[in-house]
């Protein structure tokens, strides 16, 4: 029987789409994914929620005990609070609530173009300048040119690890005529407090945080906070029961305790070992970073990426974003040991 071909059937702008990459591949370290090396302990009040979770029955629609729990830990009240499986559900339900055309600045988070191309909305990047800082000139010509209903900004940025200077994305917020979506999923790490306090100043702005990056990448829980009136909004478009039981139930416990405070103090850390060992290693060209990864060039990034996953240590490769850049997470002292010792192996230094 001939195989089917859906290529006719299926929608244009699917048919040019390139899916996101979660590549399993396995390795004796893996560095790749931005990952906390840290899983959460199995305390006693952890496992007494996992044991009352009742699994035949839906989970509450509007997580009102995580959300109160989050509500505590930043400040705020819950009404501006939308939980999500993932912010990337949350850039979803974004862009299906308020459209195109969409604008980021480039290198960054991929998932803004993919999933802006896969609702069929118009979407733009805007390169960082060259020290991967935001172009105001060159964001600002956009904004004028394709008046976008979003703008999505990651800060501290993935992959280049810097925060964007906190006067540009002011002067970005005061020219936006529609959302501006300040994506803070790497903000734990970071030396900046982020822009939740100008919340009450800009009903506009819209702000991305996660517990994926601090132990919790399993659970898939990401959340929006915004202007009551814009999550009503957006609630319209939210899926029912998106967030499940044992993910409500384990982020809950987690954010009430303080078990996730010691192993960010411990990435932050062994950031600054790393970023320092590899400024040591010549060839490599680390960038100061405010997240739980290292962006770096070296002159072959394709070989090096090879030759690390021969040494059963694997990292990211984003040759294919900025040319000769990898991009490593920081991993527990014993992993990013193995990773410099692979690397200095791969790059010829004794």
């Amino acid at each position: 029987m001939k195989k089917p071909d859906f290529s006719e059937l299926v929608r244009k702008n699917i048919r040019t789409l390139q899916p996101y990459q979660a590549k399993d591949i396995r390795c004796a370290v893996k560095l790749d994914a931005n990952e906390s090396p840290y899983t959460l302990r199995p305390a006693e009040g952890l496992l007494q929620r996992i044991a009352s979770a009742k699994l035949n029955r839906y989970p509450d629609p509007e997580a009102k005990g995580l959300k109160k729990a989050i509500a505590r830990k930043i400040g705020t009240d819950t009404d501006v609070i939308l939980l999500g499986n993932g912010s990337d559900e949350l850039i979803y339900y974004l862009i299906i609530s308020f459209g195109g055309p969409v604008l980021y600045p480039v290198p960054t988070f991929s998932m803004y173009g993919i999933i802006s191309q896969a609702l069929g909305e118009r979407h733009m990047g805007v390169p960082l300048d060259k020290d991967y800082d935001l172009n105001v000139d060159k964001m600002a010509a956009s904004i004028k040119k394709y008046r976008p209903k979003i703008i999505f900004l990651s800060s501290p940025n993935n992959p280049t690890g810097n925060c964007f200077s906190s006067d540009r994305i002011l002067k970005i917020i005061d020219m936006a005529k529609g959302l501006v979506v300040l994506d803070e999923a790497y903000q734990p790490f970071s030396s900046s407090k982020g822009f939740l306090p100008m919340m009450k100043d800009y009903n506009r702005l819209v702000i991305l945080r996660t517990l994926s990056k601090i132990g919790l990448a399993s659970l898939r829980v990401g959340y929006l906070v915004a202007d009551s009136a814009l999550i009503r909004e957006v609630d319209k478009v939210r899926l029912p029961f998106n967030l499940n039981a044992l993910s409500q139930a384990v982020a809950e416990e987690a954010l009430l305790g303080s078990s996730l405070r010691g192993p960010v103090r411990a990435i932050i850390s062994e950031r600054e070992r790393l970023y320092e060992a590899l400024l040591n290693i010549p060839g490599a060209r680390p960038y100061p970073s405010e997240a739980n990864f290292i962006f770096f060039k070296v002159h072959d990034a394709d070989a090096v990426y090879q030759k690390l996953l021969m040494h059963g240590v694997l990292i990211r490769n984003m040759n294919t974003a900025v040319r000769g850049a990898l991009r490593v997470t920081v991993g527990t002292p014993e992993e990013n040991d193995l990773f410099i010792d692979a690397f200095k192996k791969t790059m010829g230094v004794k």
